[in-house]
């Protein structure tokens, strides 16, 4: 019995007088069984050679102010905090290192949008028209229709873009993954009028940059006599929001927009219009003062 015990036990013994690992190590570690490496590499540079016992929460909320001086704490705990609590969690589970337990930076609660109605889509699109900018409206539309990201949309190519099939395929987006998104019917349309001799590696929308996209959606604004809404607003939260008064189904809302957080689309992008009215106006449906 004896014998058994120390035979089970011999591997723990031999780990606890190995000798201790550092930061890279478990990150390595981390990313050989299937972690994601995505921001490692800049928070190695700064903690690599650090002994995990050495590691405090403390310190590591300190290095995200570091890392990201101008960023929100939303931002620092995805990009900084998130990733060293993932592999300390794995250095832990594999023995080498007492667990930490390290709490996120206290998150301001994200001021409400006031996305891009359908009566502001309409607005935009006919003045675009007038302006002869077709391709700043499909862009507007691309990104009000599907959820897609501004930089998602301006690095759309032809290559990824099936108008039989009413579908456009997003390479690389935000959480690293590809994502299809499916076109309406007005949207293939505008998009096989821009199509002709159109080259595969070409970009969709002609933009190659954000900022050039929200400064022409200022002009086209002020022209209009609308109110300015960048990219994001009346893109990605119009999308939310829109899709949502249409009535359709949170889950089914997200899976079509891309997001995988019910807390980010809800408490970020979900801003429903007048809603206590329009539930009011539904609950109207039903008169208990008359016959059933």
């Amino acid at each position: 019995m004896n014998e058994m015990f120390r035979t089970t036990q011999q591997p723990f013994v031999q780990r606890a007088l190995s000798t201790p690992k550092t930061f890279s190590e478990a990150a390595a570690s981390y990313i050989e069984h299937g972690g994601e490496a995505k921001y490692l590499d800049a928070i190695s540079q700064h903690i690599g050679s650090a002994a995990l016992s050495s590691i405090y929460p403390f310190d590591v909320r300190e290095l995200a102010k570091q890392l990201l001086p101008t960023q929100r704490n939303s931002t620092r705990n995805r990009c900084v905090i998130t990733p060293i609590r993932a592999v300390l969690n794995h250095a832990y589970d594999r023995g080498w290192g007492d667990i930490v337990r390290i709490k996120n930076m206290k998150e301001d609660r994200p001021k409400r949008k006031k996305a891009a109605s359908q009566a502001w889509l309409h607005a935009f699109v006919r003045q675009c028209s007038l302006d002869r900018l077709e391709h700043l409206a499909n862009l507007v539309l691309f990104m009000s229709q599907t959820g897609a990201r501004v930089s998602e949309a301006v690095a759309l190519q032809w290559r990824n873009v099936d108008l039989a099939g009413r579908t456009a395929l997003l390479v690389k987006t935000k959480t690293d993954h590809n994502s299809t998104r499916h076109l309406t019917d007005q949207l293939v349309a505008r998009l096989y009028a821009a199509s002709p001799n159109a080259s595969p590696d070409g970009r969709v929308f002609r933009y190659t940059n954000r900022h050039s996209v929200n400064e022409r959606i200022a002009a086209v604004c002020a022209r209009a006599g609308i109110s300015y809404k960048p990219s994001h607003t009346c893109g990605r939260h119009a999308f939310a929001n829109n899709t949502l008064a249409m009535g359709i189904d949170i889950k089914s809302a997200m899976d079509a927009g891309g997001w995988r957080s019910i807390n980010v689309f809800l408490g970020t992008y979900a801003n429903p219009r007048n809603s206590g009215r329009v539930v009011a106006d539904r609950h109207n449906l039903y008169q208990f003062d008359t016959d059933l």
